[in-house]
């Protein structure tokens, strides 16, 4: 009786040992993956992003259903942009209001969030007419989105490509159920949402952030085209 009773006591020591384990390693191990994986990457994207951007595309003005607004352009540029192979580092993407400044990968697989934010297929590429979806861990691998829960309308984001730098301007803050897929559906205009697991430590939500371009090398065009103003 006394065996067993240590057989199962020492068999809880090293259950609790190796809960612990995983945890820690969940919690700090993968932490320290990912950032030798972002560290890397950026290397890469900073040689990818010294080339030269993509060819522009110049688009004539129409005069559309009503008056142009003064000051309005005879032409405006449009860099089209397509997306990467899944698991490539395509961008960065920094949020000042959180210090956050992290390389983006094309696909949001298991195994290329855990390089760091992922870019969901399917979706346009930051800086392109629509709503480009980004998805990233809150609490493991590097957990980049840890603190976008502390944004505020009017924060700005940054998404710098090979076509430039795109500014998008914090609207809104969700909270929806993980089957919610339609956060993630087309929208007019120029628009950035990125989307994680909340609460911090679950997956029984998803946190939303609903941000709209401001400003970027194709603002123009995405603007004039919402308005229907394009030929």
């Amino acid at each position: 009786m006394r065996r067993r009773l240590q057989i199962l006591a020492w068999t809880l020591i090293w259950s609790g040992v190796f809960v612990s384990g995983y945890l820690a390693w969940q919690l700090f191990g993968t932490d320290i993956l990912t950032r030798g994986l972002q560290a890397d990457a950026q290397i890469v994207l900073e040689d990818r992003l010294d080339e030269s951007p993509p060819p522009s595309e110049t688009v004539d003005v129409g005069e559309g259903p009503g008056e142009l607004p003064p000051g309005t352009p005879e032409t405006v540029a449009f860099i089209p942009e397509t997306t990467p192979e899944r698991g490539d580092p395509f961008a960065f993407l920094r949020i000042p209001a959180i210090d956050l400044d992290q390389v983006v990968f094309a696909g949001v697989d298991t195994e290329t969030l855990k390089s760091g934010p992922g870019h969901m297929e399917g979706t346009p590429v930051p800086g392109q007419p629509g709503n480009a979806v980004i998805s990233g861990h809150r609490t493991t691998y590097g957990r980049p989105f840890f603190n976008v829960d502390r944004l505020d309308p009017g924060d700005l984001i940054e998404v710098e490509t090979v076509a430039g730098t795109h500014v998008y301007e914090v609207r809104e803050l969700l909270v929806v159920r993980p089957t919610d897929i339609w956060v993630t559906d087309p929208l007019p205009g120029g628009w950035l949402t990125l989307t994680t697991c909340n609460p911090k430590f679950s997956a029984r939500e998803r946190l939303v952030v609903r941000a709209e371009m401001v400003s970027g090398p194709n603002y123009d065009y995405i603007r004039l085209h919402e308005a229907g103003l394009l030929s």
